[in-house]
């Protein structure tokens, strides 16, 4: 019988919230302003889903009377509109100060510093308190509850710039040949303000600046505002320094040590346009551009699973699979934990809402509560490496590499199984060290059941994956076709009961065939058709039957969701016996129908699914947000390099810094994404390096994916980091463990990001990938049946990680079948590395012998095949070793007569 795995242990809603708000720093609104926050939300997804529905042309499409065309839009004005609603939610999401940051903290010490001088009862006093009482006031959010007038002042603020390029892109394109300072000049477009500034440019003040300029100024403070708020101050800082330097960059003198950062001199003018008015480099650049076509809509699409009950189901899925087994607890919060993370696309997100199930029960299984936070920080992390989604970094990686998608998520496939195999064998080998077993199978949800009960959530995944690797459909087509696919299954779902079943497949069946018989008669649709017969259209060109079904088969989602919608609303009260949407959804409908004063609404199935659609896009839009607003900021980074032409001379002084070494070349790429991954998220940190050091790393003649990747899974090790390691420490706030040891933990964890990219980059074939004589592509069957390439290039790299990352387990655990000295922990770390990375040792010696005078290449085959066979022999003897004691141990306890034997 199927139990409920989710105990008392488990952190509830309002204590998941409480622990998210605390990390991440966002507000919890109540009342009329918290549905204020989610109709902006709401509008966000909304105008997301109709740019991938329709692209940036708006019609309003009327059946029978035609199609009106509302106009289109231009890519700027889209990315403008784009980070704008992400601007307006940080400002509503994301307090300015809560009163316990340094500037504040400073601030405070003034009012007691004026009584003191000057006795309470001073005129200066008062007027210093009243002062005080304004600004905390105006400012200050300590109990992240409620909106000051700062931001309301900035949400007025930030629609100044959308409104000017919306509404004068003319002019703007105009400066592209006339430069920003031919735009009106702000006396122009605001006449009253004239006599106000008329006088003060009489005495020399630059009040004269053209109105695009202060837009686009006031657009970029905006951006830097909203950064400190979401991410803090380090990535605000760095952006801010750009900008600093591409102004000022021209006063490095050219013949010094740092002559390579010299650039030429910019003005203020030309820096705002390319920052903020151009596409190709700036704020609006490809990472926003990205963003519009593809992160969110596969944020959105993530945040729909999620609210449709997907992620508890599979988590309970893999726990009936796993549970029973020796840790199998923490086995199926890995492959939950990395499932959910693939989908989210944050890391600190997964681990509260997914590690608010898992660690309990790893908990309960035996494992520690440092050790449960850490296995759940790790695993989610992951998940962002994870194919088909890998969160938002895929996407930056087609759009920056020009590979095509199917190529990335097969490429990075191989990389992220072996992560996620290390994983498993860790947690393995930590329940053999602890004795744990695995929960009562009387604890456990019924495998069967849940199947039966849920087996429509891998619909859309399945779907998904068809429409990205088989179909090759475009990824925003993909995404868009993906979502209508959930919600069109929810919707069938809802609807679907004992009565309803053949009635509701046999009206949507029907539809669907007159559907295809139309275009096969018409030429078009069933709307169409009716305008044809009215004789207010004209037929078009009949298709043949397979193009009909096909085009028929475009609007089976919209025809399933309308009919079982008309099914709901005929039918209020019927039962929904499979749908089990999110908690949160079945939260939101109870409150909202309460504040309807219709409370009978919140079991009305129609009114879930309505509460599931439009609490799928409020929460989509909310995740976005931080998304938008880094790769808005870190767009920065790249259009400084590209506009100012300090390319180049980076990529020199990079490549005297590293002697033109590979090896230090990457290790120093390594811990660099780890830095800037400590204080950003991972999309802002992969634009800022590739920015930075893609040139040199192509340079070096590696595969131009194996490099990005090597940045990605770099960058993800920040989040489990110390001393920063944000995921970690939400896992120990979860776990209520120790933080520092959790991340200690969850570093060791996650050790096979470090050791897997360099694998990947001295061996392509673990991506997959061969080179060719123009480029790198995705071996294919030919490749395989090629053994003299295959045997050396991809099956013994591939077999390498995987064993190399077996012994890395041991290592790290310190037990395989017995527990491990410290000896033979070092001897499997030697094992590990010359199983997965041989070449490291090899380039250490070839640059140890390069100092002698002598140069030679030592990472042909024959040498790292012979040092993997040495690392292969060693591990093999270990690991008899070990299992030859772990009998002993056995035997010698068998044999052992009991207390009471005697």
């Amino acid at each position: 019988m199927s139990k409920d795995i989710h105990d008392s242990d488990t952190l509830s809603d309002d204590e998941q919230e409480e622990l998210l708000q605390e990390i991440e720093r966002q507000r919890s609104h109540r009342g009329l302003l918290a549905g204020l926050v989610a109709l902006i939300a709401i509008a966000f997804s909304a105008f997301q889903l109709w740019i991938a529905a329709y692209s940036y042309q708006f019609t309003l499409p009327i059946p029978i009377v035609g199609t009106i065309d509302l106009g289109s839009l231009q890519q700027l004005q889209v990315n403008t509109i784009h980070v704008t609603f992400a601007l307006i939610l940080a400002f509503l999401l994301f307090p300015a100060s809560r009163g316990n940051g340094f500037v504040a903290r400073r601030a405070a010490t003034v009012e007691p510093a004026v009584r003191n001088r000057f006795g309470p009862d001073s005129v200066l006093t008062r007027a210093v308190e009243r002062l005080g009482d304004g600004v905390r006031w105006a400012v200050l959010d300590p109990d992240l509850e409620r909106v000051v007038p700062l931001d309301i002042l900035l949400i007025g603020l930030t629609a100044l710039p959308v409104a000017y390029t919306v509404g004068e892109y003319d002019e703007i394109q105009g400066m592209a040949f006339m430069g920003i300072d031919s735009a009106r000049p702000v006396y122009e477009v605001y006449p009253v303000l004239e006599p106000v500034l008329a006088p003060l440019a009489t005495i020399g003040l630059p009040v004269d600046v053209s109105y695009a300029f202060l837009m686009g100024v006031l657009g970029i403070l905006l951006v830097l505002e909203a950064t400190r708020r979401t991410l803090g101050l380090l990535l605000m800082s760095l952006v801010s320094l750009f900008i600093i330097y591409a102004r000022w960059g021209y006063l490095v003198p050219s013949d010094s040590a740092i002559g390579a950062l010299s650039i030429p001199s910019e003005s203020w003018g030309n820096i705002i346009y390319n920052l903020w008015y151009i596409t190709e480099a700036g704020v609006m650049s490809t990472p926003v551009t990205v963003s519009v076509r593809f992160i969110f809509i596969f944020i959105l699409f993530g945040a729909f699973l999620e609210m449709s009950g997907a992620g508890k189901w599979f988590i309970d899925l893999a726990y009936s699979l796993t549970g029973t087994r020796k840790g199998g607890p923490a086995k199926a919060g890995v492959v939950s934990s990395g499932f959910m993370g693939m989908l989210s696309g944050s890391s600190i997100a997964n681990t509260v809402t997914t590690g608010a199930f898992t660690i309990p029960l790893m908990k309960r299984a035996g494992y520690s509560p440092s050790f449960s936070g850490a296995v759940e920080s790790s695993a989610s992390s992951g998940g962002q490496m994870l194919p088909p989604v890998m969160g938002a970094a895929a996407f930056l990686i087609v759009e920056y590499t020009g590979i095509p998608y199917p190529d990335v998520i097969i490429g990075a496939t191989l990389p992220a199984l072996a992560f996620f195999f290390g994983m498993l064998v860790m947690v393995h080998f930590e329940a053999v060290q602890g004795g744990i077993g695995g929960l009562a199978r009387s604890e456990l949800p019924d495998t069967l059941t849940k199947l039966r009960s849920g087996w429509f959530y891998l619909i859309p995944i399945g779907l998904l994956l068809y429409f990205l690797v088989i179909a090759r459909f475009s990824i925003n087509r993909a995404g868009w076709y993906s979502i209508v696919a959930v919600v069109a299954l929810l919707a069938v779902i809802t609807a679907y009961n004992e009565r309803t079943r053949v009635p509701l497949l046999g009206t949507i069946t029907a539809i669907y065939v007159a559907h295809a018989v139309a275009y096969a008669v018409i030429g078009s649709g069933l709307v169409e058709t009716l305008s044809v017969i009215l004789g207010s259209g004209t037929a078009g060109e009949p298709y043949g039957l397979t193009q009909a079904a096909t085009a028929a088969a475009a609007d089976l989602g919209t025809i399933a969701v309308l009919v079982s919608v008309a099914f709901l609303l005929a039918q209020p009260r019927a039962d929904a016996p499979l749908v089990e949407f999110d908690e949160e959804v079945d939260e939101t409908a109870q409150h909202s129908a309460t504040v309807l004063g219709r409370p009978h609404l919140a079991s009305r199935s129609a009114f879930r699914y309505a509460t599931f659609v439009l609490k799928s896009m409020d929460s989509g839009a909310r995740t976005a947000t931080t998304v938008v607003v880094a790769v808005a900021a870190a767009g920065v980074v790249p259009g400084v390099i590209s506009v100012s032409g300090l390319g180049p001379n980076l990529a020199q002084l990079i490549d005297a810094v590293s002697g033109g070494s590979m090896l230090i070349l990457l290790s120093l790429t390594g811990i660099a994404a780890v830095i800037f991954g400590m204080g950003m998220p991972t999309t802002a940190m992969y634009i800022i390096l590739i920015a930075m050091l893609e040139t040199p790393l192509q340079e070096t003649g590696m595969a131009i994916l194996a490099a990005h990747l090597f940045i990605l899974y770099f960058g993800l090790m920040a989040d489990v980091t110390p001393p920063v390691a944000v995921a970690a420490f939400a896992g120990a706030g979860v776990a209520k463990a120790d933080e520092f040891k959790t991340a200690t933990t969850a570093f060791l964890l996650s050790l096979n990001k470090i050791l897997v990219p360099f694998a990947f980059v001295f061996s392509p074939g673990i991506l997959l990938l061969r080179e060719g004589p123009e480029e790198w592509y995705v071996i294919g069957l030919a490749d395989v049946t090629d053994l003299g390439y295959f045997v050396p290039e991809v099956l013994v790299p591939v077999a390498g990680m995987f064993l190399g990352i077996y012994a890395l387990g041991v290592t790290i655990i310190g037990c395989q079948y017995s527990p491990v000295n410290q000896t033979a922990r070092s001897l499997y770390a030697v094992a590990s590395i010359l199983l997965m990375v041989p070449e490291i040792p090899l380039l250490i010696l070839e640059g140890l012998v390069a100092v002698a005078g002598i140069h030679m290449s030592m990472t042909s085959f024959a040498i790292t095949g012979s040092l993997r066979v040495f690392g292969l022999a060693m591990l093999v003897i270990l690991t008899n070793q070990n299992r030859s004691r772990a009998r002993t141990v056995s035997d010698n306890e068998r044999s052992t007569p009991a207390a009471g034997d005697a």
